[in-house]
């Protein structure tokens, strides 16, 4: 295989690729992590779940491929108050003939998109045919965090004539002649900012709606603290 069509398949490849990372969930929305409780189902069967408080989000960008280059749609979740947003922001979600949004989110699409600048999503799109989803948020922050906390450790023994240092990761980098140098090698679990990262939750069970109130009750954990942001979406693996 010639060096040219070596290229032409690798990016054939990562379009590939690309396109399915970004392909749109038809039931999509920003919400927030209202908090943990527990269901009792049939025979007295106990489920953890998750409370989340999804929408409803507007439509406040409806992007194509003819004008942007991609179809996408951005959705608006919560509304701000406009002494604590710009000139810009509120101009943008005029035109969707909403106030400025808290959380805003884009979710790209495969083909064009089949809802309008404005259209208000709830929590019903979720109640067609959707048994999972996908949940992704921020972790809790921890704050600086040691070996043993943050990469699980074991530290040193605990007998007689072991120094103050049980905590302690042990050697980080030995003065060896591999032909490597000295010095602490690029990647090594040391101690550090631990927390705080954007995690996604995969193909959590959907136990109930509650349209009443845009509620989303999910069997399982879900990333961040109480109050914090979320994107909820069809889950990709499972649907």
């Amino acid at each position: 295989m010639s060096v040219i069509a070596r290229k032409g398949v690798v990016q054939s490849l990562r379009q590939s690729f690309r396109s399915e990372w970004v392909e749109y969930m038809k039931a999509a929305l920003i919400g927030t992590k209202v908090g943990m409780t527990r269901v009792i189902g049939e025979g007295g069967a106990v489920t953890t779940v998750t409370v989340i408080k999804a929408g409803p989000c507007v439509v406040t960008q409806v992007k194509s491929c003819d004008s942007d280059g991609y179809d996408a749609v951005q959705l608006g979740f919560e509304n701000a108050k406009p002494h604590r947003s710009t000139m810009a922001l509120i101009g943008h979600a005029a035109k969707a003939k909403t106030g400025p949004k808290r959380f805003s989110r884009e979710f790209r699409l495969q083909e064009p998109a089949d809802v309008n600048l404005g259209e208000v999503l709830t929590v019903s799109q979720f109640a067609e045919d959707v048994s999972f989803v996908d949940v992704v948020g921020t972790t809790k922050g921890k704050g600086f965090a040691g070996t043993m906390k943050r990469h699980g450790y074991g530290g040193l023994t605990a007998s007689h004539g072991v120094e103050r240092k049980h905590r302690s990761p042990g050697s980080i980098g030995g003065a060896s002649n591999l032909g490597t140098g000295r010095g602490v090698k690029k990647g090594k679990k040391m101690s550090g900012h631990m927390g705080c990262v954007r995690r996604t939750a995969e193909a959590l069970k959907l136990v109930d709606i509650d349209t009443t109130n845009d509620l989303l009750i999910v069997a399982g954990s879900v990333p961040g603290p109480n109050g914090g942001s979320v994107i909820i979406q069809q889950s990709k693996k499972r649907g």
